[in-house]
């Protein structure tokens, strides 16, 4: 029997690698694919880093359907690319994500901060950055490990790559997705951590509109749940 496969996305200042102990954990029942995403490692050179040239790259990895599932800034790819290519997604899981910013003047501001950012990034370079943007309070109180691996990967990052996925893939520059949401055609598995306040709820948000949709909850976790709890994940994915 063929196995199925099933694509991971990581979230901005990761890499593909972010998803190894969840992949070591589903074993050899799924042909996993962790790309690094434009910006980002490998890919750090490749440009324009925008939606449509990612969702292009996605849909070249393999042939027919697969399974897609993303954390943070991959979720929001995830979810924009099961919009656009429904026939190719199989089932959606999507981890402390969200669909947009709806208000236009708060994407505007985004925008703007997003861009002073990505010019701060190519200025003071990846050090500074990833001491500043590991101190977020939306990694408060993670496991010191799993900190210290995220800053790790943090420090590998290209500034001109993370400058150019910030400005190309950010909230800022996305079309949000809140208004199409009932008519994403897959199933959807959202999770979120339990420590993730703000991406908690807007997942309980997504779940009312989402035609076929399930909410988890993990124990214990925060904002980067695959990183805290690979094992949580893939159970979850391997549902």
């Amino acid at each position: 029997m063929a196995r199925e496969t099933i694509v991971l996305l990581h979230g901005f200042t990761q890499t593909g690698r972010s998803w190894e102990p969840t992949i070591a954990t589903l074993g050899e029942r799924y042909r996993a694919l962790a790309p690094d995403i434009r910006g980002h490692g490998s890919a750090a050179q490749l440009l324009p880093a925008d939606f449509p040239s990612v969702q292009s790259d996605l849909l070249s990895l393999t042939p027919g359907p697969f399974a897609l599932a993303g954390y943070s800034m991959g979720g929001r790819i995830a979810l924009s690319l099961a919009l656009a290519a429904p026939e190719r997604i199989s089932r959606l899981t999507l981890i402390g994500a969200s669909p947009g910013i709806a208000d236009l003047e708060e994407r505007r501001a985004r925008r703007v901060a997003d861009e002073a950012l990505a010019e701060r990034i190519e200025r003071e370079g990846i050090e500074a950055f990833a001491a500043c943007w590991s101190s977020l309070p939306l990694f408060a109180d993670q496991p010191p490990d799993v900190a210290a691996a995220a800053h790790a990967m943090r420090l590998q990052q290209s500034p001109a790559g993370l400058a150019a996925a910030l400005c190309g893939l950010g909230t800022g520059v996305m079309e949000p997705l809140w208004e199409r949401l009932p008519s994403v055609a897959v199933p959807v598995t959202l999770i979120a951590g339990e420590r993730d306040a703000k991406f908690r709820a807007i997942a309980e948000r997504m779940a009312e509109l989402l035609p076929d949709a399930t909410l988890h909850v993990v124990p214990g976790a925060g904002h980067a749940v695959q990183l805290e709890a690979p094992e949580a994940v893939a159970e979850l994915l391997a549902r």
